[in-house]
């Protein structure tokens, strides 16, 4: 806990029974019920907070501007909260027209180089019909991209 943060009294019903086992779990670790609430609510934080479809949701209502980035970074941490927030301007710009030009060879001789799930993705970005299908793709995109990333850094570290 952070020793800045004043300490807020919260009032609520729970069942008898857990309760009790708190109070038993208090007693072996000669602590206070409080001091365990306190933990268990830290860890079930960040828990959530790092959890995949909790990080879509709020990544799903900052994008649809019901969440500010305030918020955004107490929920997900300023790292998420910053991914969110370039990939918001990148989403609020007009589509890219991403063909490849004509005099470079972006595919080094190969243009099979594209895997089937680079070109699935998108493929579905262009045929998406509104903003909100075109921003859960481009997160798919940006996962597939960090997988990549990982692999690469991961090879140039084995060399």
């Amino acid at each position: 806990m952070d020793p800045s943060d004043e300490l807020q009294r919260v009032h609520f019903h729970s069942p008898a029974s857990l309760v009790e086992r708190l109070d038993a779990i208090a007693e072996i670790y000669d602590t206070n019920r409080s001091a365990l609430l306190v933990e268990a609510l830290h860890k079930y934080l960040d828990k959530t907070a790092d959890s995949e479809p909790f990080q879509e949701l709020v990544s799903t209502k900052y994008y649809d501007d019901q969440l500010d980035f305030e918020t955004v970074t107490q929920l997900v941490g300023a790292e998420t909260a910053q991914r969110f927030r370039l990939l918001k301007v990148d989403l609020e710009d007009e589509p890219l027209d991403l063909a490849a030009s004509d005099d470079v060879d972006v595919y080094d001789g190969d243009p099979t180089a594209v895997d089937a799930e680079g070109r699935q993705l998108y493929e579905r970005y262009q045929a998406a019909e509104s903003d909100a299908e075109r921003r859960k793709i481009a997160l798919e995109m940006g996962a597939l991209d960090g997988r990549r990333h990982a692999e690469i850094y991961a090879a140039l570290q084995d060399e």
